[in-house]
């Protein structure tokens, strides 16, 4: 009976909690509200206090309880969290307030997850992992637009259009970079920080931070989660999936921390070094992540004579349109001590990256040379043109003006969009492993052969079907919107088309219309960045993975092609 009696009381302070929590999340973002009915400083501090005291009631329940032991991870952490909580009542309200309501998120998730039901929602996201893949998407994108709605994200302490909250949140966590307005001059720093967060979430992969998140709680997962995180990531299962996860993170953290050190000496020169700091880490993080958003109106125009800038930016959106299972091949090629050889799928991404990135030079450098490029030096022309060859098939940054561009670039930049990044990686587009595919079947016809072989490998004809599936459903999916665009907004051919590539392949450039779209051809826009970022393939997969097929075989025959 005494060992009963705290854990009712743990329940009730438990339930108690969670309401706390919510209270403390209107306290953070809806200051303006709460302070127009009373004095927010007092009511900050009496948060403070409430979560504080909650806090050591729940630690004191458990100990009381006899559960310190079985939860003795989650006693120590609170415990340790009481400490500096205490000292952050007097100085920081508002940061104990935060770090508070992420302890209660944390465990909410973990309870809804794995308790609630016997466990039973985790169980059923992870028996169809398409659809967990869509729904996370779709749950990200909700918290979001509700953090980019509050009047804290905005500098004008406004509520932001829901329209226009869902555009960047989804733009953000599907790494698109359009933009409905500036977001350097239109939300505060915890707006810009939202955005960011999105970013990389969006960059990392829904699934591989559910996953990891899993691990983390303890629960094994099931074959299916397993054998999507592996597709997902492009690997085979020479590596355990905690390994895979943690390699991921790793090489994430690394490139991005590089990639700001790098920037710091350009930013550096023209900013305090706290913004330096602040605009290297959000530029790194959106250039590997292949977001295209920038903190400066005009994107990086102002750089396109910085040499160190072009070269690091262009490197990260490389680094993270090959792939991670391609970093990760390239790294055990030349840093393991056997000898390592690189996989097919990496030979394939590699050289078709290349090819395409030659490609787009050259024909941004032909196009553009007496047009946005007129007047411009030998070297900045080299530049620019390295520059959005490397930009336009992912990640949406500009260094020259894409309003004024001529329509052999508009036509080049579609075509770059369209191929876009590689599976597995954090940019979309039909991917370069699918043009290969398709590039190496019409080679294989033209030489009578009935196999597709390269780099001395025979690639299975399952591959070919699953490119030119994805290829049709891509084209038409992008007809359709194009399409209802067209009739939707007034404007050219051209910049609809372009726009519409851009949203599916999850690029991010536009020829200006982007905040001028009607709030329907928002939404085409936004169900166009979702579908891209996701996969159609994936969407399909979704609906089908429970349909029983039957074993029937028929009679073949063969029609008439060309």
């Amino acid at each position: 009976m005494a060992k009963a009696l705290p854990g009712r009381y743990l329940r009730n302070i438990e339930r108690l909690a969670y309401l706390i929590a919510l209270w403390s999340f209107l306290v953070l973002f809806f200051e303006t509200i709460i302070s127009y009915y009373a004095p927010y400083q007092q009511v900050e501090i009496y948060t403070a206090i409430a979560n504080l005291l909650f806090l050591g009631l729940s630690t004191l329940a458990r100990l009381l309880g006899g559960k310190a032991l079985r939860d003795n991870k989650r006693v120590m952490f609170d415990l340790v969290l009481f400490i500096p909580g205490v000292i952050l009542l007097f100085f920081q309200p508002k940061i104990l307030i935060f770090l508070l309501l992420i302890r209660q998120t944390y465990f909410f998730l973990q309870y809804l997850l794995f308790r609630a039901m016997e466990g039973k929602l985790f169980k059923l996201l992870s028996d169809n992992p398409p659809v967990s893949l869509m729904l996370s998407f779709a749950l990200v994108i909700f918290v979001g637009t509700v953090l980019l709605m509050l009047p804290s994200a905005s500098v004008l302490h406004r509520v932001t259009a829901p329209i226009d909250a869902l555009f960047i949140a989804t733009s953000a966590t599907c790494v698109t970079g359009l933009s409905v307005f500036d977001i350097g001059s239109t939300l505060t720093l915890m707006g810009q920080l939202v955005v960011l967060l999105l970013i990389q979430i969006g960059g990392l992969g829904i699934m591989t931070i559910s996953t990891a998140f899993a691990l983390i709680m303890g629960q094994r997962l099931t074959l299916k989660l397993e054998n999507i995180m592996y597709s997902v990531m492009g690997k085979d299962r020479r590596l355990d999936i905690f390994q895979l996860l943690k390699s991921v993170v790793l090489v994430t953290v690394i490139i991005e921390l590089v990639g700001a050190t790098l920037l710091f000496f350009v930013f550096s020169q023209e900013m305090s070094p706290a913004q330096a700091i602040y605009h290297s880490i959000f530029h790194s993080v959106s250039a590997f992540c292949n977001a295209g958003f920038s903190l400066f109106t005009d994107s990086l125009t102002h750089y396109v004579e910085a040499p160190l800038l072009n070269i690091v930016i262009t490197l990260l959106i490389i680094l993270g349109g090959v792939g991670f299972a391609v970093i990760i091949d390239l790294y055990h090629r030349f840093f393991s001590r056997n000898n390592h050889q690189l996989s097919l799928h990496s030979k394939i991404v590699l050289s078709t990256t290349a090819a395409l990135l030659l490609v787009g030079f050259l024909g941004f450098f032909w196009a553009e040379y007496n047009n946005t490029m007129a007047g411009f030096d030998l070297d900045k022309r080299l530049f620019s043109s390295w520059f959005q060859s490397v930009s336009s098939r992912t990640a949406g940054f500009d260094t020259i003006a894409f309003e004024h561009i001529s329509p052999a670039t508009v036509l080049t930049c579609q075509a770059l969009m369209f191929v876009g990044a590689s599976p597995g990686s954090t940019g979309g587009g039909m991917k370069t492993t699918t043009l290969a595919l398709l590039v190496i079947s019409v080679i294989s016809i033209l030489r009578g052969r009935r196999e597709l072989t390269v780099f001395n490998r025979k690639i299975p004809m399952s591959n070919l079907r699953e490119a030119v599936a994805l290829l049709s459903l891509i084209t038409f999916i992008l007809l359709i919107s194009t399409f209802f665009l067209l009739l939707i907004e007034q404007k050219t051919f051209s910049t609809v088309a372009f726009e519409a590539i851009s949203a599916f392949s999850t690029c991010g450039l536009s020829m200006g219309i982007t905040p001028y779209l009607s709030n329907l051809g928002k939404l085409i826009i936004i169900l166009l960045m979702y579908i891209g970022r996701i996969g159609p393939l994936t969407m399909i997969y979704a609906l089908s993975m429970r349909k029983v097929q039957p074993r029937l075989s028929f009679a073949e025959e063969k029609v008439m092609i060309g």
